[in-house]
């Protein structure tokens, strides 16, 4: 390995290593906890090695708001794979959208800590907008499939995303740890609902 390929790799490792520690800490006081000062002091380097690799906290956090739109993402993407009806993959991936907030509670705060993503948010970024795309495309084969081909597309996908991200919010400022099992009931009687909206009209 050549002196150019071994810094490349030590950077990469260096940074690794920042998120690692920015991640524990995340796990175990919050995101509102994340400092440099704190990162700095759990890798036993300066503050000024830290920025060398982050410009600030706010770059850190975009990092790992990427890395949960990718897992969600790869999440969706794996559910829908299951089922070749469209409607069936919605509702496939309205219960593993609830399931990734609950078992993925850091990632998700962080990711939607603003509500949902405006549109010039998503498009810049790829990882957003692959979660986006994954529910979008299941939701124009869905209405390709149905009765009124000409329904808004765009306008179902927020219905879809507002019934999801409001559902889950709630359930988060409510309680602390994991769901209580019944309220996945609301989640099944509204997304049915939406579906029969969606292939019916």
């Amino acid at each position: 390995m050549g002196i150019a390929e071994r810094k490349i790799r030590q950077k990469e490792e260096f940074r690794a290593s920042i998120l690692e520690a920015a991640w524990l800490q995340v796990l175990s006081d919050g995101w509102q906890s994340l400092s440099i000062r704190k990162i700095a002091d759990a890798i036993e380097y300066s503050i000024p090695v830290i920025y060398n690799h982050f410009e600030n906290k706010e770059a850190i956090l975009l990092e790992f708001t990427k890395e949960g739109f990718q897992k969600l993402a790869d999440t969706l993407l794996e559910v829908k794979s299951r089922y070749s009806n469209p409607s069936e993959q919605l509702e496939a991936m309205a219960h593993a959208y609830w399931d990734f907030a609950f078992e993925h509670k850091e990632y998700y705060q962080l990711m939607f800590g603003l509500g949902i993503p405006a549109c010039e948010m998503v498009n810049q970024i790829a990882e957003m907008k692959l979660m986006t795309s994954v529910m979008i495309s299941t939701i124009q084969e869905a209405i390709a499939s149905s009765n009124n081909t000409e329904t808004n597309y765009f306008l179902k996908y927020h219905t879809y995303l507002s019934i999801l991200h409001g559902l889950v919010s709630i359930e988060m400022i409510q309680k602390v740890g994991k769901p209580d099992p019944e309220k996945k009931m609301i989640l099944q009687d509204a997304i049915s609902g939406f579906i029969k909206s969606l292939v019916i009209n």
